[in-house]
This record gives C-alpha cells, structure tokens and sequence, in this order.
C-alpha cells in the first residue's frame, strides 16, 4: 500500500525521521528559504515553506495526499498553528490520514525530586514552554479522536547525536561541569526518535509514549566521558548556585526526574542507544560525532 509521510518541521529530529524513512513520498516543511535550500540539500526534495501563519497550494496538495504526519514545530502561547489553520479538522483537510505524531517533551512531567516518572504519571509542567506543549498534545488527541485517526504523542528528553553533543562542547569550549546534587537528566539518540517514530508509524499506533534512554545520569558525568573518549581534560567542576546561566539554562535545573520508557519497550521497540556512554562511544568511534 503507498505510503506518503509529512514532516511539519523537518529540523534535527525530523530530518533524521525522513533519512530513515522508507515511504514512496516524504515531505518536510521549514520557515525560511534558507531552510529549504538545506532540507532539498539533505535529500528531502519535497521540501517546501510553512512559516506557521498561512498554508501554500503546494503543502495543502500535499496534505490531501498524506497517509502519516509528524509534527515536529513547536506551540507558542496562540496554541498549535497548524491545528488552528485547519480549524482541529484533520479528516477535511487531510482526507487520506491514517495516522499522525506530535513530538513533544518530557518537560511537561515537570519537576518530581528525582523520582520516576512514566506515562500515567500526573504532569505538573513549570515553565511556559511545556505548559504551552501539555495543551498542544491534548489537542492533536482532541484532533485524532474526531477524525479517527489514531495519534501517537512521543514525549523527548534531551536530544544529541551528529553535530549535537558532548564532544562538539568541549571542541568548541561551551562545555560545563555544573554540580548540583541529586540532579539528573534523560536523554535520547536523535537515531531512536526517528527509528521510535517510523516503528509507532508502521504499527500506527496510538497513545503516550516517553521516548527517552534507560540511564537518567548527572549532566556532569557525560561531559567527563566525552573528555575521556577525546583525550582531554575535562572542564573544572562548577557549583550550580554560582554559576552564570541564561535563565532558560536554568529553569531546565529547576526541573529532576527519571523518566521511564517500559510502554515503548512493551510495545515491542529496542533502543539502539540504552544509555550515553553506548552512544558516545560510537559517534566517537565512527568519527562521525561532528555532524
């Protein structure tokens, strides 16, 4: 059966989704004229411009025609724009839908001391950003459940992989050791969202599901290792309460949990990357960490 998959935000992630995809079509979208010259530069030839306020002849052609849909674009305080452009009527507007992702965060778990969290926990979000993530993932669900189109929510933690990592830090000499007792943070390999995604898509499943590795660790410890697998000495060790941070940098601190990923496992998924260290090692290995 042909398949034709849109991407609303061909950024990290969803570049990484359409380079592993197998689909007879693949679509993604960007803001700028620059960003389609990269997307089509990157192997996505049916790139083309959605800046959020207005839908092109172009996407709307392709919107009739996809069978799967990712979003992968961001809600502001106005909510998600593509759902409000098309009035939450996924069934008018793509008549040929058999299902749809909406990347969202684990963020919107907000802080729990450093306990576990997974899908059935309550979300109590703390910044902005999240709050505004929790009403767009009831909103693709609202969306989903009228026009029986099954929707899969994939909630993120911190994403790294080529160009996007410890190494390039330390390389660049952004990297930090802050120390802030008891913190940790999830992570995940921008190779198992895309592999999470295409493997929900192809199941066409519906739900929450937390895609995320199996180590919560301190942020201080990854950077050490990537310092070792380099060769170099790591950053001196910064006290958290003294260090100058950007507030977004800090509110992410404000928030500590473990984040369980058992639904996604049960479904019959396998991370490829179970944790940093595996990770590290082989962007490190395979000289392939600068991107």
């Amino acid at each position: 059966m042909t398949t034709r998959m849109l991407i609303l935000g061909a950024g990290y992630s969803g570049q990484a989704i359409a380079r592993q995809a197998t689909d007879d079509w693949v679509g993604g979208t960007t803001r700028t004229t620059e960003g389609l010259a990269r997307l089509k530069a990157r192997g996505i030839t049916n790139a083309m411009l959605f800046d959020g306020l207005t839908l092109s002849d172009e996407l709307i052609a392709a919107m009739r025609e996809a069978t799967h849909l990712i979003q992968s674009i961001a809600p502001d305080a106005a909510g998600d724009h593509f759902l409000g452009l098309i009035g939450n009527d996924l069934k008018a507007h793509l008549p040929n839908l058999r299902w749809a992702a909406y990347l969202s965060t684990v963020g919107v778990y907000g802080d729990h001391e450093g306990g576990w969290v997974d899908e059935d926990t309550s979300c109590h979000p703390v910044s902005d950003r999240s709050i505004m993530r929790i009403a767009a993932e009831t909103a693709w669900i609202d969306a989903g459940r009228s026009a029986d189109v099954p929707v899969a929510i994939m909630r993120l933690s911190g994403i790294y992989g080529p160009g996007r990592n410890a190494f390039i830090n330390l390389r660049d000499g952004k990297a930090k050791r802050l120390i802030k007792p008891g913190q940790v943070f999830n992570r995940i390999h921008v190779a198992d969202i895309a592999a999470a995604a295409l493997f929900l898509k192809e199941r066409e499943l519906s739900g929450t599901f937390n895609v995320t590795d199996d180590q919560p660790a301190p942020p201080q410890d990854v950077v050490s290792y990537a310092a070792d697998l380099m060769g170099v000495a790591p950053p001196a060790e910064i006290d958290f309460s003294a260090a100058q941070l950007s507030q977004m940098a800090r509110s992410f601190y404000s928030e500590n949990k473990r984040v369980a990923n058992g639904k996604l496992k049960a479904a019959g998924y396998s991370f490829r990357y179970s944790d940093y260290r595996a990770a590290l090692s082989q962007l490190w290995n395979d000289n392939n960490w600068a991107g």
